[in-house]
């Protein structure tokens, strides 16, 4: 299969390609350059939001139940 690289260097990975490899949009990859070969590959590295979320886990100080603090938010 080809492509053609666009004048602004982007290409476009037919759909057929992103849903088999699980590429949504905002899916971070990664790259591999191989001799003439570009790999492509889903990004293993963390997001900000996990990384966000593993920094906070385990600071909580409220000695409430999940079901308590549900109730809080949401109100009656």
């Amino acid at each position: 299969m080809e492509m053609k690289i666009t004048i602004d260097g982007s290409i476009r990975l037919p759909a057929e390609i992103r849903e088999r490899l699980g590429f949504l949009p905002h899916t971070e990859i990664e790259y591999m350059i191989n001799g003439e070969t570009l790999l492509l590959r889903k990004s293993h590295a963390p997001t900000k939001g996990k990384k966000l979320i593993s920094r906070m886990k385990g600071t909580a100080t409220a000695k409430a139940t999940t079901d308590q603090i549900m109730e809080l938010t949401r109100g009656e």
